[in-house]
């Protein structure tokens, strides 16, 4: 995967270079190529932004350099082999940032992440590029940072530990919180390792029985209650057919009960008579 990046800051991304992602990059499996955007600027103050039409506060980052910098970033890309770029824009007023969507964006093949500053880019740079190629607006939650650059750290992450070979244990990722598959977009349950006694607290029994038809089930149940205390709206947007009879058990338990109008398969609901666990 290629990923090319241009920003004001190109030392904040730095951390591209450590961890995953910078080992990644030292295999050769992920080419990353941070581009700092006032090299397309031509006036002494290397000038990014100017005062918005209609009046308002802050500014906007200016057409021109953003125009320059995308035409040289596609054009560098295509001759070295690139195809298919994606342009991400980060943005609190985009597609909110998933697994589900983590999972998509490693599947293309060139991302170019266009991290704003201020009140941020001029709409027709992204309504120009749009007619040449896909341009994803994305959001990583409710809120807003000073700019789009942490965004492309969370994006960048995300994706790159589910590139082939990038995790040492490829089934590593699949049992993710969010992730499709045996959690069925439930949260992770707790995790222990050694020692088995710390500071008067034990691990569970039931991880060191050796069975495993029950550690499955325990980190079921225990994904289940972390999610119902955390995230109840993942449990009611998820689809009841990937409970079996024991998740029902356990989220009867828990103050949970299907839809009486959608059954048998109706969406689980919290009981009105629900006492918080």
């Amino acid at each position: 995967m290629r990923l090319d990046v241009v920003t004001i800051f190109p030392e904040y991304l730095e951390p591209l270079n450590v961890s995953l992602v910078g080992k990644a990059r030292a295999r050769g499996q992920l080419g990353v190529h941070v581009h700092d955007l006032r090299e397309w600027t031509y006036d002494r103050h290397n000038t990014v932004d100017d005062t918005p039409y209609g009046g308002g506060p802050g500014m906007v980052m200016k057409t021109g350099p953003w125009g320059d910098a995308l035409d040289t970033v596609l054009a560098d890309g295509y001759e070295s082999g690139a195809h298919a770029p994606t342009l991400v824009v980060p943005t609190p007023s985009g597609r909110p940032f998933t697994q589900e969507l983590a999972v998509e964006l490693s599947e293309r093949p060139w991302l170019i992440f266009t991290p704003a500053r201020y009140e941020g880019i001029d709409r027709r740079v992204m309504d120009e590029y749009a007619t040449r190629v896909d341009v994803l607006e994305v959001s990583i939650g409710d809120y807003v940072l000073a700019g789009g650059e942490a965004a492309v750290l969370v994006i960048t992450e995300a994706v790159a530990r589910l590139l082939p070979g990038v995790l040492g244990n490829a089934e590593s990722h699949r049992d993710d919180s969010f992730a499709p598959g045996a959690m069925a977009g439930l949260l992770e349950g707790p995790v222990y390792t050694k020692p088995p006694e710390w500071r008067g607290r034990d691990i569970p029994d039931v991880l060191l029985s050796g069975h495993h038809g029950r550690i499955a089930r325990w980190r079921r149940d225990e994904a289940l209650k972390r999610t119902a205390a955390h995230r109840p709206d993942l449990i009611e947007r998820c689809d009841p057919r990937a409970f079996d009879k024991k998740d029902r058990e356990t989220l009867f338990i828990l103050g949970w009960a299907p839809d009486p109008a959608g059954e048998p398969y109706g969406r689980f609901w919290r009981r009105p008579d629900a006492v918080e666990q």
